[in-house]
Order: structure tokens, then sequence, then C-alpha cells
């Protein structure tokens, strides 16, 4: 029963997500017709990526998986009065830094944008454009740090749905501002700064509408000495290293990138976001239902529980990745000139993404399993862990950009990526073993070379269908993807992958 409950949640958050997403390339193709990929759209990624490091720093990334846990306790052993306190008070000590630090690094733009892209300093007009970016959109981090932790207090609840559609907002802030302002006003890069900082304080607002359904009220409440405070502040500090350094392996590949020619920073961001599609419908959709439930499971120290729901969640991801990774390297060339080739962003910039594509679409994978297992350890509590593989995982993606960027260029460092996370990935596994026990996970190979064999057969349908449809982008992309997608479904199904016939099972039981 549970099983079947956990299943129908990460089929509600992928779906709010696959609209959110859609949402999200909408923009994407908006901005690519606006803006190109070449001089104004580098110089708007790279501002973008700044506020957006702070967010995984200090918001999303680490703020949920230290306050999860902590909070599950709250639910499961304390009074509504003490949840209530332990609650203003993490907003309260949050909002705090949160603004300090947006304040800090307006001050202090012009040194954090030289730091992070080098390869602009020579251009003395690009990096001023980056600085001013950079200063506009700082105040999305106040917003979005804010969205984290209504995030984070939903899922606790095992309320997905809202958070994974806030997300649709800054999209649309976005979408209404170029449509609407840009081509009325004379910077509208400038605008779409703007509308980023709109969006995310939309995407808060729309989180707060269950709380006060729950009537769960954040009021401004300072106690530092708060022991749920502290839980979170012991988790959180390794946690935010650990979220920082995934960001700064991006930021990473951003240095690198600026080195290369004009355009690859718009082109590695563009080829990136399409390969974080299939990892949030399947691999974050799944961790972020996976993180209460596991929590939940390490409250009461029943770790036999926690194994099994990890291993069915991890299997359910893979049943789902692995098509999609073939069909992103497979249709990366058509996905690319369907979303994005029109108005400023030419054939080459199409070339460059797609190229790029390709060698992410070989972590998608690893990416989503490192997402899963490291919910594991912060349901444990321990958030050490994952920032050390992490940050060992850096050190190779470096070590890796720097040998393969001359022979593979923009692809290297894609490439590079998916290595490096594939690492992060196997060494996780391994930890977490030695710390609960075995995990089983090669007790049914079977069960997953089926799922291989199944999604590579579909790679040469989908191959195939995308040739014969070539004439049109349009029919290049969604007919493969629909003959593809029943072909895998069928296949699997004749092989009696436990994944479909589990899924099918709870239909017909619906």
């Amino acid at each position: 029963m549970e099983k079947k409950i956990i299943l129908k949640n990460i089929s509600k958050v992928a779906g709010s997500t696959l609209v959110s997403r859609i949402f999200g390339y909408c923009r994407d193709m908006a901005i690519a017709h606006f803006f190109g990929a070449g001089f104004v759209a580098d110089a708007f990624y790279v501002a973008y990526r700044i506020p957006n490091l702070l967010r995984r720093l200090l918001g999303e990334g680490a703020l949920v998986a230290s306050f999860i846990p902590v909070y599950t306790d709250y639910l499961e052993h304390k009074s509504q009065e003490e949840r209530q306190k332990f609650l203003n008070t993490v907003f309260s000590c949050l909002i705090t830094i949160l603004v300090c630090v947006t304040i800090l690094g307006i001050i202090f733009a012009p040194f954090i944008v030289r730091l992070l892209a080098p390869g602009f300093v020579d251009d003395s007009e690009k990096v001023r454009l980056v600085i001013i970016l950079t200063r506009v959109m700082f105040p999305f981090f106040v917003a979005v740090g804010s969205a984290a932790l209504l995030m984070g207090i939903l899922y606790a609840h095992h309320i997905f749905i809202y958070s994974a559609l806030s997300s649709c907002f800054l999209s649309i802030s976005q979408l209404g501002f170029i449509f609407f302002l840009c081509p009325r006003v004379e910077r509208p890069i400038l605008w779409l700064a703007m509308s980023v900082v709109l969006g995310g304080f939309l995407q808060a607002a729309f989180q707060l509408i269950p709380l006060l359904k729950k009537k769960i009220n954040l009021n401004f409440t300072f106690d530092w000495k708060n022991t749920g405070l502290q839980k979170v502040g012991f988790l959180m500090i390794p946690a935010a290293l650990g979220a920082s350094v995934d960001q700064v392996s991006a930021f990473v590949d951003v240095i690198f990138a600026s080195y290369l020619k004009e355009g690859s920073v718009s082109a590695l961001y563009y080829a990136n976001h399409l390969m974080l599609l299939p990892l949030a419908l399947f691999g974050i959709a799944v961790s972020a239902v996976s993180l209460p439930v596991l929590s939940k499971s390490s409250a009461y120290e029943n770790l036999e529980k926690l194994k099994s729901q990890l291993i069915d969640n991890l299997n359910i991801m893979t049943y789902f990745i692995i098509p999609s990774t073939i069909g992103l390297f497979v249709l990366a060339t058509p996905i690319i000139r369907l979303l994005f080739e029109r108005g400023q962003f030419g054939a080459s910039a199409t070339i460059m993404s797609s190229y790029a594509l390709k060698f992410y679409a070989l972590g998608v994978l690893a990416y989503a399993s490192v997402k899963i297992v490291a919910t594991a350890y912060y349901s444990l509590k321990d958030t050490k862990t994952p920032v050390k593989v992490a940050v060992f995982s850096v050190f190779c993606n470096i070590i890796l950009n720097i040998l393969l960027m001359k022979p593979l260029e923009l692809g290297g460092l894609a490439l590079a990526t998916a290595i490096s996370s594939g690492l992060n990935a196997i060494l996780l596994l391994y930890f977490l073993s030695k710390k609960i026990g075995s995990l089983g996970i090669f007790n049914d190979l079977t069960n997953f070379f089926k799922i291989i064999m199944s999604g590579f057969c579909m790679g040469f349908i989908i191959d195939w269908a995308s040739q014969i449809c070539s004439f049109q982008k349009f029919f290049a992309v969604f007919v493969p993807i629909f003959i593809g997608a029943i072909f895998y479904f069928l296949i699997t199904y004749f092989l009696k992958v436990k994944e479909i016939t589990y899924i099918i099972k709870n239909i017909k039981t619906n």
C-alpha cells in the first residue's frame, strides 16, 4: 500500500514538473529567439548563475536536505506549539541571512563576476553588462530561498504539487516581459533580469496557499537557542558545502566555456537545461518524494525498510531514465532545432548545443542516482559523506575538463561532468552500503539488463523514425518519441520487467 502511495506521489510530482518544464522551455525558446547564443545571452546566463549558486548553497539543496529530517521528527514526536515555534525561528533566521547575503552580493558584484567568469575579463563591455545584470537579479536569491523553506514544509506534509508547479511562475514572468516589454524598451536584457526577480517572489507566494489552508503561519520569532534550529544549522553546513560543490562544478564548466568561442556559455546552458528534463521528471521527482518517506523510516530506526524503499525508488527511476537518456542522445539535434533554431539562434548554435547535449545525456542516470541516494544520507542526518564524495567528483571534473576540453571542446566539458557524476553515484552507493549494510543492488541484474536492452532497441526505432520524419521539425521529434515510448512499454511488458508490471497492476486497481 505504501509503495502504491509513493508511486502515486511520484506521478503527481513528475506530471506537475512536466508542466513547469514546458513553460521553462517556452521561456528558453523566447530568450533564444530574441537574444540568440551570443554576447548578450552569455552575459545573462553568467549573471543568472551567480544568485542561482547561492540559492543552491543556502536555499533549495542545503535547506531542504537539512530541514525535512528535523521537521519530520517534530511532526512525529512534538506538539503543535513546538512545531510552530520551530518553523517561525527557522523562517526568521533564514530571511535575515538571505537579505544580508543579497546586500553583500550587490556590493561585491564586480569582484564576484571577475572571479567566476575570468574568460570575459578582456571584454570590458561584457563584464560591465554581467555586473549590472548580477546586481539586478541578486534579490532573486531572497525569493527562491524563501520558496525553498516553503517547499521543505510542504514536502514534509507530503504536499508536492504546489512546489512542482510553483516554478511555472518564474517562466511566466519572463515570458510576459519578453513579449510585452522587451520589444518596447531600449535595453530589454535588463527587463528580462527584473522579470527573474518578480518570478521568484511569485514562486514563493504560490506555495503559501496550501500552508494557509493547513493554518501554518510563519511569523518573525528569533530564538537562536532553539534546538531544532541548531540541528538544522548543524546539518546545513555540510549540506550547503555539498550543494555548493555541485554548483561549483557547473561554474567550473562555465569558466572553461568562457575560454571557448563566443556562444559556448549559452550553448552549454541550453544543453544542460534540456538534460535536466528527464532528471527533473524522474530523478528529482523521485528524490523529492523519497526524502520525507525515508526520514520517517529513519526516525523510527527501521533501516531494513529504509533500504527497501531506496532500492524501489532507484528501480522506478531507472526504468524511466534509461529510455530518456537514449532518446536525448539520438534526438539531440532535432530537439535543439525544434525548440531554439529561429531568430538570433542559428544553425551553428544548434550544432554546438546538440553536440554538448549528447555528452550530457550519457550522465543522466548518474545525475538522477546521486539525487536519490543522497536523500538516504540526509534522512539518516548524515550530510558530511555526500560532501566528501562531491568534493572528490568536482576535483575529477576539473581534471577531466582540462584533459577533454582541447580534443572535444564543448563536448569535453559535458562529458567531464557526466563521468564525474558517475563516480559520485558509485561512491555514494559504496559508502552507504558500508554504513547501513548491503543494499542488494545487484540482486536482480536480469531485470536491469532487460531495461537496457529495451532501451537500445527503442533507440534504433526512434533514430529510424526521426530520419523518416526529418522533412518537418515537429514531426522529427514527436513522432519518434511517441513511437519509441509505445515500443519501449510494449517490449518491457513482454519481457516482464518488474516496474511496468507493477505500474499496470496499480492502474488496474485504481
